[in-house]
């Protein structure tokens, strides 16, 4: 009995530590921290507790199962593991796991780029002592060039196609600046070629680098591609007039550009199209154009302009991701050219304002048929952003081709009745970016109007100056009134500053036609009569105090109608304004007649307005409690 109860008592503690093993295994391989080595005299309790009673004589012993030895025990699987909090102290050596990825990391990138650094900072100076001791000749200089630019475009491949993209670019962009760089020492410091090869030869390089952006679906290569391209044209200035092939050149770039667009999203490869174009363009202008060639020049810019009006119809419709609505290329851009194409116009027929008429109609007429155009190619709600901001353009053209015969101050008009379109296409569509443009149009027109017109008038009123700052007035009344409807919470300050500002041009245009009737009674005078310039000065001064006296009255009676107190506080400051002037300056100015006329009228105003508010017609005073309701039980 004894053999037989130590026998059970050895397999119980096997199994007992085969569970043990088992269960530490299953911790370490799901990535839990193992339990602790059990000491023999914390599991012998559990052994102990496990061992069964020794069976009754004559009993067969069965060879103990799973359930047995589960249940039998189950003192190592029992411990819960500890909580990931309690597991270890906070610094823990970096694993062994994390110590390979930084290895890496240094060994096969960034010792392969100091790598690279070295060898080429060894490689061009030994060129340079190369060159210096004339080892190398003018040719080999350029065939090394040439042979190290295709050598590392060619070399950035390989990198390219095990996964390194950022550093194959920046491979090839160094090619492809050295074959550039090359091509342009070739011509213009050792004169080895002849300008037609190296333009050729840098078109080459300019294609091959489209090529490898479409077929890589690389937008960075088609930026290094339309550097070269633009910067071709001054890398090989002869200092002599190539219009015709400069620009054609320039055209054929600008159209491949746009089909890439066209072809794939690369939206800004646009915005560096317009600004090469714009560079090469006024760059030429200033220093070749004459008159003579204004014909050329002419078609040359309409060519241009003609590429950047098909944008919208040429590439996908998107949605800008700054501000809600159309993406800026399709609203600032065509803005931009039709700018840019009608200043260049102005520039060549200054001069000739009936041509510039016509112009102005026919880009109206254009802009039109392109608004209609982008309407059926792209019927989104929020694609009429687009279309209307074409219609806004044709309306600026009419707008300019109309004062053209007439005066430059209806270009004030122009910028002034633009705003007021672009504010309401931005209301109709919702769209906040062609607010900011409306309020830039909308600044300009006024700092022109107060700063830089000049007007001569002949009759009161009905002139061009009333004209021109009665169609601000109304612009600026429109935005007051009508923008209560769509401007946001923060917006609404700027409501208020528009109807100081219709109040503020009333004041001055009246004052401004008071002050020309004066003016043209003294130069009808004639002679040198002191008196008659002293009684005319005098009524120049009584009468603008009668203006902004009688404008002050007015504004308070529609402060009061409309119950405003907004309104009322502008009214009691201008006739508060009207007061001094007439107790500090008209006193000492005015003849006797005058000052009391002034003053009586002053006098009657005052007492009118106070009048008003002493019957507290809009219950201004704070009520009274009501003392029959104090008095109901």
């Amino acid at each position: 009995m004894a053999d037989l109860a130590g026998e059970i008592k050895r397999l119980t503690e096997q199994v007992a530590a085969l569970t043990a093993r088992v269960y530490r295994l299953e911790q370490k391989s799901s990535g839990a921290e193992p339990q602790p080595e059990r000491s023999q005299a914390t599991l012998e309790p559990h052994r102990e507790a496990a061992i069964p009673a020794p069976p009754p004589a004559g009993t067969m012993l069965v060879p103990p199962s799973a359930e047995t030895v589960s249940y039998a025990v189950p003192a190592a699987p029992q411990t819960a593991p500890p909580a990931p909090t309690q597991a270890r102290p906070v610094q823990r050596p970096v694993s062994a796991k994390e110590q390979p990825d930084l290895e890496k990391k240094i060994g096969q990138y960034w010792l392969n780029r100091v790598g690279i650094v070295a060898i080429l900072i060894g490689v061009s100076y030994f060129l340079k002592l190369a060159f210096e001791n004339d080892w190398i000749g003018p040719a080999g200089r350029i065939a090394i060039g040439l042979l190290a630019g295709i050598g590392f475009v060619l070399w950035s491949e390989r990198f390219r196609k095990r996964g390194y993209a950022a550093f194959s670019y920046s491979l090839k962009a160094v090619g492809i600046g050295t074959l550039y760089l090359s091509l342009w020492g070739a011509f213009q410091i050792y004169h080895l070629i002849p300008a037609a090869a190296a333009f050729v030869a840098m078109i080459v390089v300019t294609a091959s680098t489209i090529a490898l952006a479409l077929s890589q679906n690389a937008e960075l290569l088609a930026s290094f591609a339309l550097i070269g391209g633009f910067a071709t044209p001054i890398l090989l200035s002869t200092g002599q007039n190539h219009e015709a092939v400069l620009f054609s050149y320039v055209c054929l770039l600008d159209a491949g550009i746009l089909e890439m667009a066209a072809a794939k999203p690369w939206r800004p490869l646009l915005w560096g199209s317009f600004a090469g174009t714009m560079i090469l363009y006024w760059g030429w202008y200033s220093n070749y154009y004459s008159p003579d060639q204004r014909a050329l020049t002419v078609f040359f810019a309409a060519l241009f302009a003609a590429i950047f009006a098909a944008i919208p119809l040429m590439t996908r419709y998107a949605r800008s991701t700054r501000f809600s609505g159309p993406s800026i290329t399709l609203t600032l851009l065509p803005l931009m050219n039709a700018a840019a194409f009608f200043l260049a116009l102005y520039e060549m027929y200054q001069e000739q304002t009936a041509t510039l008429t016509w112009f102005a109609l026919a880009l109206a007429a254009v802009y039109l048929v392109l608004a209609n155009a982008f309407a059926r190619r792209n019927p989104a709600e929020d694609a009429k952003v687009v279309q209307l901001l074409h219609v806004a353009i044709a309306i600026a053209f009419i707008t300019i081709a109309i004062p053209l015969k007439l005066d430059r101050e209806w270009i004030t008009i122009g910028w002034l009745i633009e705003s007021a379109v672009l504010l309401f296409v931005s209301a109709k569509t919702r769209t906040n970016f062609l607010r900011y443009l409306a309020a830039t149009a909308l600044a300009l027109g006024i700092v022109r109007l107060l700063f830089f017109d000049r007007y001569n008038t002949e009759t009161l009123i009905f002139n061009a100056r009333f004209a021109t700052y009665a169609v601000a007035i109304a612009v600026l009344g429109g935005i007051a009134v009508l923008g209560r409807r769509h401007a946001s919470a923060d917006e609404k300050p700027f409501l208020r500053i528009a109807a100081i500002g219709v109040n503020l041009l009333a004041l001055i245009a009246l004052t401004l036609e008071a002050s020309d009737y004066f003016d043209r009674m003294m130069s009808a005078g004639g002679g040198s009569d002191y008196h008659f310039y002293q009684n005319v000065s005098l009524e120049r001064g009584l009468t603008y105090s009668a203006i902004w006296l009688i404008y002050g009255a007015v504004l308070m009676a529609v402060g009061f109608r409309n119950r405003s107190a907004f309104v009322r506080w502008q009214a009691l400051i201008l006739i508060a304004f009207t007061t001094g002037k007439v107790f500090i300056y008209d006193v000492s100015q005015l003849g006797g007649s005058y000052r009391i006329v002034s003053f009586i009228a002053l006098g009657a105003v005052l007492l009118g307005i106070s009048f008003v508010y002493q019957r507290d017609w809009l219950k201004l005073s704070p009520r009274a409690p009501d003392k029959s309701a104090q008095e109901t039980p």
